[in-house]
């Protein structure tokens, strides 16, 4: 995909803004691309149930400005936090309809929206209510620009939180790791690796680390495998494999001829009658492996030999239209907090692991409120001391973003107070 797009003098109408995955990435594309991209269920869902309905006024957020001229900086969700009691539900406001989720109007820095109230119902334009079709023109001066529209797009969030994580923390199978190519050497005395050093390793010996068509070059460092697991059962759900780095395959591994050492055997001599042993080689020669050549492009933490090689997936488009589950959450708890071994509790735009995954119904996009488990106390006027249960109270909310089978990866959006392993995730009401 090209960086910039240039742009020929034209003057385009735009009316409800309407999003897709790319505009919510920050990630836009000329028409040619947007309309390729695939409309989720959840988008679809959404765009046929408020296409035309938009939010009553009564959800709208107290002080809700009339207009907005947005802003380098800002967010979708910041956005829409301005206008919604309840943010994630940005779509219905915005009126996503199946005409326009193919060919997205984005939002950039600079421009204003507008909140229209009609019998109730609130909307947002980029017109006024009352314009005529020419003040709902947007003209562009008629000269040719480039313009990076990747750089300019607003992102639902701010990318820079979720952006290290989507290829970071992994869940594999328990011996996944152990069958993975490994690091066997820093080279040169040295214990550990960082960025712009050479380091060695080897493959399976049924699958060798070589250079080829169709085998990757590029390679993410883990270590360890640390068990996740679900608070309500105590069950293993996954294991969450320690993000390292990034290492580049220079050299395939091999084979090298090593010679048998030779073997004296006697032999005959015209010497006299005794037998002078004389070097005689043995018919088969044995190899043995020399190990792949990698380079370490970048590191978060020191890797060291035994830290293993997985290849590095190609880079994904990911919906992130914020959404409540349809599904009723039961038993949703944060299972882990991500990158702390240590620490069970978890502040503001941190990542926690849930005990949900995709197949219990989790999406990327799904807002889920949390839950702090209310304390047990002594009631001391009792006059038997009885321990009665405080509610549970509601804390924040976070959002969904990458999803395994049994284990989801959440952003904490908002919180009163810290986030502590165990507590519970709900639906957002």
């Amino acid at each position: 995909m090209p960086k910039h797009l240039f742009i020929h003098p034209v003057q385009s109408k735009r009316r409800l803004l309407s999003l897709s995955a790319l505009s919510l990435l920050g990630l836009a594309a000329p028409t040619a691309f947007a309309q390729s991209y695939p409309v989720t269920a959840g988008q679809r869902a959404t765009a046929d149930q408020v296409a035309q309905n938009g939010v009553p006024e009564s959800e709208l957020a107290a002080g809700a400005p009339e207009q907005y001229t947005v802003k380098a900086g800002d967010t979708l969700w910041g956005v829409s936090g301005l206008y919604l009691q309840k943010p994630w539900r940005w779509p219905e406001l915005w009126g996503m309809n199946l005409q326009q989720i193919h060919n997205p109007h984005l939002i950039f820095p600079g421009q204003t929206l507008y909140l229209l109230r009609v019998n109730g119902v609130a909307r947002l334009s980029t017109a006024r209510s009352n314009a005529s079709d020419d003040d709902a023109v947007i003209k562009i001066s008629p000269r040719s620009r480039y313009e990076s529209l990747s750089d300019n797009a607003l992102p639902t969030l701010r990318p820079q939180l979720i952006e290290p994580f989507l290829s970071e923390p992994i869940i594999v199978e328990e011996d996944a790791l152990l069958k993975a190519p490994h690091i066997v050497s820093a080279g040169e005395n040295r214990v550990l690796i960082s960025k712009g050093d050479r380091a060695y390793a080897r493959g399976d010996a049924s699958a060798p680390l070589v250079i080829g068509p169709g085998k990757p070059r590029d390679f993410r460092v883990f270590r360890n495998a640390t068990p996740i697991k679900d608070p309500n059962t105590g069950k293993v759900l996954g294991y969450e494999a320690q993000f390292l780095g990034r290492a580049h395959l220079e050299r395939s591994e091999s084979r090298d001829i090593l010679a048998a050492a030779p073997k004296r055997t006697p032999k005959p001599s015209t010497l006299g009658n005794h037998d002078y042993p004389v070097e005689v080689k043995d018919e088969a020669d044995e190899t043995e492996v020399v190990a792949a050549t990698i380079d370490i492009v970048s590191n978060k933490e020191e890797i060291a030999s035994g830290d293993r090689l997985l290849p590095e997936p190609p880079r994904e488009f990911r919906s992130y239209v914020p959404h409540a589950p349809q599904q009723r959450i039961e038993r949703g708890r944060i299972a882990s907090v991500y990158g702390s071994d240590a620490v069970a509790n978890a502040g503001q735009n941190q990542i926690v692991a849930l005990n949900l995954g995709s197949l219990d119904g989790i999406e990327n996009g799904h807002v889920m409120a949390i839950l702090t488990d209310g304390a047990h106390v002594v009631d001391k006027l009792d006059p038997d001391k009885a321990r009665i249960k405080l509610p549970n109270e509601r804390n924040g909310l976070l959002m969904v973003f990458r999803t395994f089978d049994h284990i989801s990866y959440a952003l904490i959006l908002q919180i009163e107070q810290a986030v502590h392993v165990g507590d519970r995730v709900i639906n957002p009401v």
